[in-house]
């Protein structure tokens, strides 16, 4: 298969001017600029992305909505931040806490007078295992009310997301509750943009994967291979396999919108690429030498140095030609992360 034995999360590693990182979304979301990466580079926008699909390609897209799942809150005196990131039950969410230090089972942490939270275990690295006192829609309906939109830590707000950031940082597919990170290529497209893609003779298709906020955490070793991958829920249904599965036979290529897609693919595929139905956790860690099954075009953003995010583009394009695409995209005043510009890449293997 293969193997990140030999390899340094040092490799991976670049300079980023903080004047790169963007704040807020470009208006209209479909005039962000595109970085086309194959054996050239071309400076496009994403209302350009139609001419660069086929006539019958299948576009993959993520249907989760984000959560507004960061929570501030007291266990006493204390004031305590929790980022919720992945559930575990149905009033039940692993959650990272700000400062952990401050939690040990069973403390009582009160986010609203009707809205609260018992530490029902503490992990390492500030995880805690929060029970609430609510459950199921009740609990959806109390994030709403109580919670703020997780962005993340590198977009810069002193009091929080704000009004703004709720639209912003959700897709325009967003159904299936349940992400506290946007899968963020899809914050690109617009109802206009879909248009002209169908037109093309493209035919697009859900799955879901919640991302989880584990998907911003840094790799904190120096060898790959000593990396433990954070795990995220991922769906694809009957019908999504079926549509994918007859556009590959007959010749279209499967276009990927985001890294969340892509992982999902290539955790629900086969060896030969026939896509099958899903519905379970993935920790796929896709780093170069990785062979890919199913995906052979991919839109995404720009990702931070040493991610598990960065490796994967480099998996998929090549680690050489994706360097030199991020040193272009820096001179050329492309924007970065969440909120930033978009590439769309084609698979090298």
């Amino acid at each position: 298969m293969y193997s990140s034995a030999a390899m340094k999360t040092a490799d991976f590693d670049f300079e980023l001017p903080s004047e790169s990182i963007a704040e807020r979304p470009v208006s209209p979301r479909d005039a962000a600029r595109l970085l086309a990466v194959d054996e050239t580079l071309r400076d496009l926008h994403m209302r350009d992305l139609p001419g660069l699909l086929e006539p019958g390609d299948v576009l993959v897209f993520n249907d989760t909505r984000v959560l507004p799942a960061r929570l501030r809150g007291r266990r006493g005196e204390a004031k305590i931040e929790v980022t919720l990131h992945k559930q575990e039950a149905v009033n039940a969410w692993l959650a990272f806490a700000r400062p952990a230090r401050r939690l040990r089972p069973g403390d009582i942490v009160t986010f609203a007078d009707d809205f609260s939270a018992e530490v029902a275990r503490k992990g390492e690295g500030g995880e805690v295992l929060l029970r609430f006192n609510v459950g199921g829609a009740d609990l959806i309906a109390a994030l709403q009310c109580h919670g703020e939109m997780p962005l993340p830590p590198y977009i810069k707000r002193e009091a929080g997301a704000d009004e703004r950031d709720k639209a912003d940082y959700q897709t325009m597919f967003a159904e299936i509750e349940g992400a506290v990170a946007a899968p963020t290529a899809g914050l690109h497209f617009t109802p206009g943009l879909m248009r002209a893609i169908r037109d093309r003779g493209v035919t697009p298709v859900p799955l879901t994967l919640h991302v989880g906020a584990g998907t911003f955490l840094p790799v904190k070793v120096d060898d790959l291979a000593d990396h433990q991958m954070h795990a995220e829920y991922g769906e694809v249904t009957e019908e999504t396999a079926r549509i994918v599965n007859q556009a590959r036979a007959a010749g279209g290529r499967v276009v990927a919108i985001g890294t969340t897609v892509l992982r999902l693919l290539e955790s629900a595929a086969d060896e030969d690429g026939t896509l099958h139905p899903f519905a379970a956790d993935t920790d796929i860690f896709i780093t170069p030498g990785y062979r890919f099954r199913i995906v052979d075009l991919l839109m995404t953003n720009f990702h931070l140095p040493k991610s598990t995010l960065f490796m994967l583009v480099c998996a998929f394009a090549g680690v050489a030609r994706m360097k030199a695409a991020y040193a272009h995209a820096i001179h050329d005043g492309y924007r970065f992360y969440s909120y930033g510009d978009g590439s769309l890449l084609k698979r090298t293997l």
